[in-house]
């Protein structure tokens, strides 16, 4: 494999650099083809603007996230608070993958608090086989292998909880992380912290704000925890790096393996997490 490619899903617009921000970008950095896919367009995601206002302010942020990152950013029109593990949607997520021909895909696990992030996992898990069988969506062509496909960590214990199979050091790019939260206005400085009850511990200031998103919202966004990712699986990081670098991991980002996709070999796992 050459310079292996990401596409990292999501089911609404922030969702893919609040939980693989940091692998992205390290990819990126690498020289590797990075795709970010939101699966409905967000027009739920306030508490005070109407969907369609919501929806265009939301599409303007991937815009801004793709130039700041240096992905490419598709954004699916389907209803914020909607989303179905219908059919149609599967036969255009199987599209849609098979143009991008990712190497490794990422994606939320199937146990979540909202459906939308639910029924993505499943369209995710529905679509893994079916890339590379030809009469399925015969209009484009099948990929030749199925991708590694990956859950992005998240805090949920029922029916089981996030088990890391690949927990990756993402210190040196969190302020790349950062700067793509950051262009997520809507949701990082307004939608979020008034469905977690912090929106009045929101500075007014735009430096005071990303820095207040750096120290209270960066592992609470994005596990639904306010663990840091890199303290509650320190273990792995310590087995990954050495107790060196490992014990100075300051922020990370951990992946657990889907047995859908394709199986992630001593030689894949060199090649997809290189770092």
């Amino acid at each position: 494999m050459t310079d292996p490619s990401l596409l990292v899903v999501g089911a609404h617009p922030d969702d893919c650099a609040i939980k693989a921000g940091g692998i992205a970008a390290t990819y990126v950095e690498a020289g590797r083809d990075v795709t970010f896919l939101s699966v409905t367009d967000g027009s739920a995601g306030h508490h005070e603007d109407d969907r369609d206002t919501v929806a265009a302010r939301r599409k303007r942020e991937t815009e801004a996230v793709a130039d700041t990152l240096g992905v490419d950013y598709e954004v699916f029109d389907i209803p914020d608070g909607e989303l179905e593990p219908a059919l149609e949607h599967r036969h255009r997520l199987t599209r849609f993958v098979r143009e991008v021909d990712p190497d490794l895909v990422l994606g939320p696990r199937p146990n979540d608090y909202h459906p939308d992030h639910r029924y993505t996992a499943e369209l995710l898990r529905d679509t893994a086989y079916m890339l590379i069988v030809p009469n399925v969506c015969p209009d484009t062509p099948p990929m030749d292998d199925n991708p590694v496909f990956g859950y992005v960590a998240d805090g949920f214990g029922t029916p089981a909880p996030f088990e890391p199979d690949v927990v990756l050091d993402v210190s040196d790019v969190t302020d790349r992380k950062l700067d793509a939260l950051d262009c997520h206005e809507s949701q990082m400085y307004e939608w979020l912290p008034y469905t977690f009850g912090v929106l009045d511990e929101v500075p007014a200031d735009e430096g005071a704000r990303r820095e207040w998103l750096a120290e209270a919202g960066l592992d609470h966004f994005a596990t639904n925890t306010k663990v840091n990712v890199a303290d509650r699986f320190r273990a792995e990081l310590l087995a990954r790096y050495g107790p060196d670098r490992g014990d100075r991991v300051e922020h990370a980002e951990a992946v657990e393996i889907s047995e859908y996709g394709a199986p992630l070999t001593d030689e894949l796992r060199d090649e997809l997490f290189f770092f």
